[in-house]
């Protein structure tokens, strides 16, 4: 591989392991990053059913369970609601952390691949 200063830098297989980490790392990212939307919005709709639930004055709400509807007290949904938004919560607590350790991982591997071949390798997305 030539380097930007017209010099060859010797691409050896610990150089390929790192490159191919990192592409691995980069196709986890972008797949963390859809997971974390996708929780965002289901932390946003959770939110929003709590909402409607205290504006409603019903004793016995219909609530959704898979594709089906089933009616039931408005205690129990509220229960329901809660553990729902708490789980989410969490998965979300879980997937931004997962995203900032390969962020991590991928700024350290930049560091020791940009610094072996320079000009010579591009890891940035653009």
């Amino acid at each position: 591989m030539q380097q930007g200063d017209g010099t060859e830098a010797q691409v050896t297989w610990e150089d390929q392991q790192n490159i191919n980490r990192f592409g691995r790392l980069n196709n986890r990212l972008h797949e963390l990053q859809d997971e974390i939307k996708l929780a965002k919005e289901a932390n946003e709709n959770l939110d929003d059913a709590g909402n409607e639930l205290i504006l409603s004055d019903e004793d016995v709400v219909r609530f959704q369970i898979g594709e089906v509807f089933a009616h039931m007290p408005r205690d129990d949904v509220e229960t329901r609601l809660e553990q729902m938004k708490e789980d989410a919560a969490k998965k979300l607590e879980r997937l931004e952390e997962e995203k900032e350790s390969i962020l991590a991982q991928m700024a350290e591997l930049k560091k020791i691949l940009y610094g072996k071949f320079r000009d010579a390798i591009n890891l940035e997305e653009d």
